[in-house]
């Protein structure tokens, strides 16, 4: 691909130091996010050092060390100075009903070319670039860029407050940061749910109380910890590539419902081309929704970060409602949040990098998508260095 070049007086241009592969670029991968024009850069996620400034940006220099938020904010539009910045009305060249538009994303992003790059192009700089505290290391500033505000903000949407008993659906890296934010954010007691054995080791590291679907009932297990009444709030941090339990009582229970999954397959990810084992979406798309609402107590709330493409409409409304239930979901306004993250990984309050499971250089990337596409052991994470800070 050629060097980015200014294209607008608010551009910047940023060497990458490091990227990163998210579970957010294997769905489009796999299909379960159409609709990706053919050349478009993927990532969204990185750190690196300005190269240069266009005419109109006044407060970075070639030099400085930044994070990139995911999400493209213009930074001067209503909904960006509240702070809903992944609904910028300015940021999408579709218009601003198109919606969020995000680094390395598909049709209806932009498409904005992606950070899994040498050199990148930042729209509207002076919003989407954060400088970097030269006692942080790009390996500590790059889980700020996405993984980290995502779950800050489930935990959030989910409403986490004192003394409240969560429920974290999902283990990969952003499920093991929604553990840490809703820690912070005064949770009582954790519990979390997946299938891969390393994930739930690394949640109970943070001493988070494991349930693995693949041998108990999620449901039924979330019950018999809460007395049979529930959780107060539960951050659903899967996604459209939920995978159905393969053994256990959940097996069964969900082998029921095969052909609505099947048909949400279909629905959800009509382009999917698998080749072997790789790249095979999901085979239970609205599972963690259904564990979601029947886990949660009455009058609970939901926070919903995991990905879900446009013209999915499985959702158990009508358990939902009958359950008195608030349910809030939406993409992460990064830049909101990104700068007091930023603070609590100066302080030395919070140090992301211990979710960093793989350092891989560039010309490794594909075979770094498929052992994370295959959800290998010892993939949570995988950074992606580019180059030296």
């Amino acid at each position: 691909m050629p060097d980015p070049k200014i294209q607008d007086p608010t551009d910047a241009i940023v060497r990458i130091t490091r990227s990163a592969i998210c579970g957010t670029d294997l769905h489009m991968v796999r299909g379960t996010i159409p609709d990706m024009v053919e050349g478009t850069i993927l990532g969204h996620e990185a750190v690196g050092v300005v190269e240069e400034v266009g005419a109109a940006v006044r407060g970075l220099r070639p030099g400085d060390r930044v994070v990139i938020p995911s999400t493209v904010g213009c930074g001067t539009c209503s909904y960006c100075r509240a702070g809903y910045y992944a609904q910028c009305d300015t940021a999408n060249p579709n218009g601003s009903a198109a919606g969020t538009c995000f680094f390395g994303g598909p049709k209806s992003t932009g498409p904005v070319d992606g950070l899994q790059a040498e050199y990148a192009r930042v729209p509207y700089a002076m919003t989407g670039l954060v400088p970097i505290p030269d006692a942080v290391s790009d390996d500590q500033a790059i889980l700020l860029s996405d993984i980290f505000p995502t779950a800050w903000f489930g935990a959030k949407l989910a409403e986490v407050s004192r003394g409240d008993t969560v429920l974290v659906l999902g283990a990969g890296v952003v499920g093991q940061f929604a553990i840490a934010s809703a820690k912070r954010q005064g949770a009582g007691r954790i519990l979390v749910v997946d299938g891969v054995a390393s994930r739930l080791d690394k949640a109970r590291e943070q001493h988070a109380e494991t349930i693995d679907f693949n041998t108990e009932d999620p449901v039924a297990a979330v019950k018999d910890l809460t007395g049979g009444i529930g959780v107060d709030r539960v951050i659903e941090a899967v996604g459209v590539d939920a995978q159905r339990p393969k053994a256990g009582p959940a097996a069964a229970r969900a082998a029921d419902k095969a052909e609505q999954f099947a048909q949400e397959v279909r629905t959800a990810a009509p382009d999917a081309a698998p080749d072997g084992d790789l790249w095979v979406p999901g085979d239970a798309p609205s599972l963690a929704l259904q564990w979601a609402v029947e886990s949660v107590a009455k009058a609970g709330s939901i926070g919903v970060i995991g990905v879900y493409p446009a013209g999915f409409s499985s959702f158990p409304i009508g358990d939902a409602m009958n359950k008195n239930l608030t349910v809030k979901m939406g993409n992460c306004n990064h830049r909101r949040y990104l700068p007091d993250l930023l603070d609590l990984v100066h302080t030395g309050a919070v140090d992301p990098t211990a979710f960093i499971t793989r350092h891989e250089p560039p010309a490794s990337a594909i075979a770094a998508y498929e052992s994370f596409d295959r959800r290998q052991e010892g993939w949570l994470k995988t950074v992606l260095d580019v180059a030296e800070g």
